[in-house]
């Protein structure tokens, strides 16, 4: 299956939503954080770094529970914002 190429505004959303992660998890190690919420450290590394800019539902709200960070927290700063 081929994905559609993200737009421009698709990826900016991913590299807001790793930079909130990469805040909030602070001077934990990549492996904790990703050990708690059940993905692997690659998996985290690729949405911090914006590679994986669109992570399934349960992902993020998997690595919100473990950052402590609530899901409208993370709406609010990853939303697309209106051009």
């Amino acid at each position: 299956m081929v994905r559609t190429p993200l737009t421009p505004e698709e990826r900016e959303r991913g590299e807001r939503l790793g930079r909130l992660l990469r805040e909030a998890r602070g001077r934990r190690s990549m492996a904790e954080v990703a050990a708690s919420a059940g993905l692997s450290a690659e998996t985290l590394r690729k949405i911090e770094t914006g590679r994986a800019p669109t992570p399934a539902f349960f992902t993020v709200a998997a690595l919100a529970r473990v950052l402590g960070l609530s899901m409208d927290d993370i709406a609010g700063s990853c939303a697309l914002v209106p051009a």
